[in-house]
């Protein structure tokens, strides 16, 4: 779930078979895990550790069954799994909290700090940040309550496992760039330093400490760029399931969207992907969801532009693709010939169901806490990077 951050039309078919959809963060919902009728995020876990846990970095952040918080610590190639006890009841943020960055840095005793990442619990409605604290770039994670109060976690004393990602021999991982509970496995994205640099991790339940993760490395069409490439991560991302098949739907800079099946694939596989939509280039990624409203399924995508032409009143600004667009599969739809947004209709009938969703710009991070409700950590002064965001609880249309 994800701090820093044009078109052949095609309309999709509106008669599309019925699809599961497994949504990054509205785990607790989506999925009845196998391996234990209990409720509680343990019993995802295998030789939990119950005490200890210290972090060489605080990177990207999302949330599991039951409350089940996932960290990626990139510095040591990993990604812990800790039970914070934090199992709800839901209580949804009351006002917006501006100047969280001041909120932030008072509670951990800082200077200043950086945002890396933040999610909300789905569990409790509580909201969750990695941040790099000042001086000392040191790591911490923190959690803003309903009523707007933050507190440190306490991550030493806290029952976890911590799981290894690999990468081919004399290779090292450089950056975790995404993660998310799908189905029963944790899936990473990342960045390697080979020639397929692009790197999908999936970390079969129970969740256990040490190296068993599945990985592949991905390549992609990229529309815009008109090649295939294999160096560029995934930036964002969501697990979907589709017709018994388990995929990656990811989101990369410049901006193709594409989905890369993972079901009963060997780990070290090279995998192609299927480029099924194109945002447009001068676009990074920044967080993926889904969500339905009348009737519609939408898939969202929050980006950074970092080209000067910008599609409305800031760099930040999200798209909504609805979800038939995922079903192709027909090279005469896909690839070299994915549809393109428009970038002359926002919405209407002429966006061809590829629409800007003006709710969200200005949003540097998007986690959703159910369906159309989403928190955002909101920048306070168009284009000043180091000026303090909000963070509030808003619906989308």
């Amino acid at each position: 779930m994800s701090g820093n951050l044009d078109v052949n039309l095609a309309t999709p078919t509106s008669n599309a078979p019925m699809r599961t959809l497994v949504y990054s963060l509205l785990f607790s919902l989506a999925v009845l895990f196998s391996f234990s009728q209990a409720n509680d995020a343990e019993s995802l876990l295998k030789g939990v550790v119950s005490e200890g846990l210290a972090l060489k970095s605080a990177g990207k952040i999302a949330f599991g069954p039951d409350g089940l918080f996932l960290i990626s610590d990139p510095r040591s190639a990993s990604v812990v799994a800790v039970v914070t006890g934090d199992t709800g009841p839901v209580e949804k943020l009351s006002h917006r909290v501006d100047n969280i960055e001041g909120a932030l840095s008072a509670a951990v005793g800082s200077e200043k700090v950086t945002i890396v990442d933040m999610a909300v619990n789905p569990q409790s409605g509580k909201v969750y940040f990695s941040v790099n604290a000042q001086p000392g770039n040191k790591p911490a994670v923190l959690r803003l309550s309903s009523t707007g109060e933050v507190e440190v976690l306490d991550l030493s004393s806290l029952k976890h496992v911590r799981m290894s990602l690999p990468t081919s021999e004399n290779a090292q991982l450089r950056n975790v760039t995404d993660l998310a509970w799908g189905g029963d496995a944790v899936i990473v994205a990342g960045q390697s330093s080979e020639e397929f640099a692009n790197k999908i991790y999936e970390i079969p339940a129970p969740l256990e400490n040490g190296e068993n993760a599945n990985f592949f490395s991905a390549e992609t069409y990229h529309v815009a760029h008109r090649r295939w490439e294999t160096k560029a991560p995934i930036q964002s991302f969501i697990p979907w399931e589709e017709d018994g098949d388990f995929y990656i739907v990811g989101a990369f800079a410049c901006t193709p969207i594409a989905k890369f099946p993972i079901k009963d694939i060997e780990s070290g596989t090279k995998i192609k992907g299927t480029s099924v939509i194109e945002l447009g280039s001068g676009n990074r990624p920044r967080d993926m969801f889904t969500y339905e409203k009348d009737g519609e399924q939408w898939l969202v995508t929050n980006t950074q532009r970092f080209k000067d032409n910008l599609f409305g009143p800031s760099k930040y600004w999200a798209a909504r693709v609805k979800l038939e667009y995922l079903d192709a599969s027909d090279p005469a739809e896909t690839n070299e010939n994915a549809p393109r947004r428009n970038t002359k209709a926002a919405s209407g009938p002429d966006a061809k169901g590829i629409e800007v969703v003006e709710e969200l710009f200005g949003a540097v991070i998007v986690s959703q806490l159910e369906n159309d409700e989403v928190v955002i950590l909101k920048e306070s002064e168009e284009g000043k990077n180091d000026a303090p965001h909000s963070v509030e609880l808003i619906t989308l249309p």
